[in-house]
């Protein structure tokens, strides 16, 4: 391999001569060989977005060059296109303020600028540090690049997934809505509602945690830029943090601000862990609609199959024509790993040791996998599992008729006691509910008829 020799504060170091990275980044690669989590590239793409507003603004306020604004931000304008990737091989588990992550960008971005500005024939050289990361520190700016990336992430990849399954729900809502089946509760039988309903439940789940995580989301508006290296804006203009929060606004069309406190934007990640309460809800609501899928399609002959789901693949190695509920699996794994996530962030959360966080690459990774996680599990649940979830109305209607939780409905007639002794009657007898009550003496059989009406039970 072909090497170029790179300079930092510390010394000399060989860097690949292929890579457009520089001396901090090598160092980083080479001292923190931990795990194969690599720094998401989504919080990459954010820091792009950064650096080019913070171009902008330094310009604006004559303290960077038009060639050297205008050559970084076509550097990150690559960076955006995904077209470097392969440029930020830094793993989560460094510097706990991510400045090595903050340098890697600042790296990149300087050697593409300098390409682009010898390309013209111009002799003006860009510097990491003194122009791409002119005003701001990793304190600062790994903050803000968390916020970005997790709005973007949010709103491009987590609300489209949650919309789509919505959809297919309400749909599914209206086309059962009139199939009357047996309720449950405690796994036990209970009185009579429809599919519809029951599915009802489900879309309104989804509606109210996306509703709950879209107001959480304000919040992560808020951007740390401008503090500096502890929050007191340190070789920055004051008026830096509000103009890169504008830029930053026409770039992204997403309503940035500068936040009203550094020293908290700085050591506290309040607002990512709201945010993954939210997510934390969704996983939650995620896991009982898988589960109720699961059990209503178990068997199909020995569980409960009111429903039946595709058959994907095969279920089992060894028993022939097994059908697995596959998608609800994937779906409640990932649910349990939103769980642990959650866990994860709030701890690290909690570290905000004087006027610095030191956990912010894991708070950020895990943030971003649990979205990406939500996102494509529930388009995965949609499309290979809940837009073919069908009715058994034979298994339905007969569970229907079995029931003694229709006797529910005779308790304005003949009381609570009376009622439960003609269901434990049916029970230990082992005849219908029907011939108890008849046999109790208590009910006649027109009376049966014109009070025992599961349409009537379900207020439809």
């Amino acid at each position: 391999m072909e090497y170029r020799i790179e300079k930092d504060t510390i010394g000399e170091i060989k860097v690949p001569a292929d890579k457009e990275w520089g001396a901090q980044t090598q160092r980083s690669k080479q001292n923190f060989k931990i795990g194969i989590e690599k720094m998401p590239i989504e919080v990459t793409y954010a820091f792009a977005q950064l650096k080019k507003a913070a171009a902008h603004v330094n310009n604006g306020l004559g303290k960077l060059s038009e060639e050297k604004r205008e050559a970084i931000s076509s550097a990150c304008d690559e960076i955006l296109s995904g077209k470097l990737d392969e440029q930020f091989p830094l793993v989560v588990w460094q510097t706990g303020s991510g400045t090595q992550s903050n340098m890697n960008v600042n790296e990149v971005v300087a050697r593409r600028a300098n390409q682009k500005l010898q390309e013209k024939g111009l002799d003006q050289a860009v510097h990491p540090n003194d122009d791409v990361n002119m005003s701001q520190s990793s304190n600062d700016t790994f903050p803000t690049a968390m916020h970005i990336a997790a709005y973007h992430e949010m709103k491009e990849k987590l609300f489209p997934a949650l919309k789509q399954l919505r959809e297919t729900l309400a749909n599914k809502e209206k086309e059962f809505m009139n199939i009357i089946k047996i309720g449950r509760t405690h796994l036990q039988d209970a009185t009579p509602v429809t599919l519809g309903q029951e599915i009802s439940g489900w879309r309104a789940m989804l509606d109210k945690s996306g509703k709950m995580i879209e107001e959480s989301m304000d919040h992560l508006l808020d951007l740390a830029i401008g503090g500096t290296a502890v929050g007191t804006g340190i070789n920055a203009d004051p008026s830096f943090g509000e103009k890169v929060a504008v830029q930053l606004k026409d770039q992204t069309g997403y309503s940035f601000r500068s936040s009203d406190n550094k020293f908290h934007a700085l050591t506290s990640h309040d607002e990512i862990v709201h945010v993954h309460g939210g997510l934390k809800a969704l996983a939650a609501d995620l896991m009982k609609i898988a589960n109720d899928v699961r059990w209503l399609a178990s068997g199909p002959r020995s569980g409960i199959g009111e429903l039946s789901i595709p058959a994907n693949e095969p279920g089992s190695s060894i028993m022939p024509g097994k059908v697995n509920p596959t998608q609800s699996e994937a779906l409640t794994m990932v649910a349990v790993q939103v769980f642990g996530n959650d866990a994860a962030i709030g701890f690290a959360a909690s570290q905000g040791n004087f006027e610095l966080n030191v956990f912010k690459p894991v708070i950020i990774y895990n943030f971003l996998q649990s979205v990406r996680l939500l996102a494509d599990s529930m388009k995965s649940f949609d499309e290979n599992c809940a837009r073919g979830i069908e009715a058994n109305e034979e298994v339905i209607k007969e569970f229907v008729d079995k029931s003694l939780m229709l006797v529910t409905a005779l308790n304005p007639y003949i009381g609570y006691e009376n009622a439960a002794s003609i269901a434990k009657s049916a029970f230990n007898k082992g005849i219908t509910l029907k011939e108890a009550a008849i046999e109790s003496g208590l009910v006649t059989e027109e009376q049966y008829n014109e009070w025992i009406d599961p349409k009537k039970m379900v207020n439809l």
